[in-house]
């Protein structure tokens, strides 16, 4: 059975937002371990869009991003969104029937599943199928952005906290 894993970073005053905070070597490493070791990632439309930067190679890139990239193109994807009509490589567009598909893949994949996107993670969440939560707290207040927990936060317990990257802690939290 899959392990559903909601983690993004976020700012101190819990905000998700890619462009306000920049992932250090050490923590970009750790990224692209993190999606290496995945079974696959589930998205949202508005989260899957945004890795879409990630399907073309760009001449600015370094050594790490195009590592970066060729993982992430690797990963199986499911994204789930009414308003899209295609997805690009490697991945399946989840129109309807989402808690059947998920919890289908739930039952039948091993390993990690990333669910990335707030509002998607609200919603599995209200389904009771995030099996962990990952806050990467930065070293940053934002004061506006879209909140890590896109609704009410729910019961958690906190499993471990470590210091991830050049100045990121990770507290990993399961549901009570």
């Amino acid at each position: 059975m899959a392990t559903f894993v909601f983690g993004m970073n976020q700012s101190l005053d819990g905000y998700v937002d890619h462009l306000e905070m920049r992932a250090g070597p050490m923590l970009f490493r750790h990224w692209t371990e993190h999606v290496r070791d995945l079974t696959g990632s589930v998205y949202g439309r508005r989260m899957y869009e945004a890795m879409r930067y990630w399907d073309e190679d760009r001449p600015e890139w370094s050594a790490e991003h195009h590592e970066f990239a060729a993982v992430w193109r690797r990963q199986p994807k499911w994204v789930v969104s009414r308003s899209l009509k295609s997805v690009g490589p490697n991945a399946t567009l989840v129109e309807d029937d989402v808690e059947a598909v998920l919890r289908g893949l739930k039952a039948r994949l091993a390993g990690e599943v990333a669910v990335s996107g707030p509002e998607l993670a609200r919603s599995l969440t209200d389904l009771g199928l995030i099996d962990e939560y990952r806050l990467y707290f930065h070293p940053v207040v934002l004061g506006r952005g879209k909140p890590f927990f896109a609704g009410p936060r729910p019961p958690l317990r906190l499993v471990a906290t470590d210091i991830v990257g050049e100045d990121t802690v990770r507290l990993t939290y399961v549901p009570a």
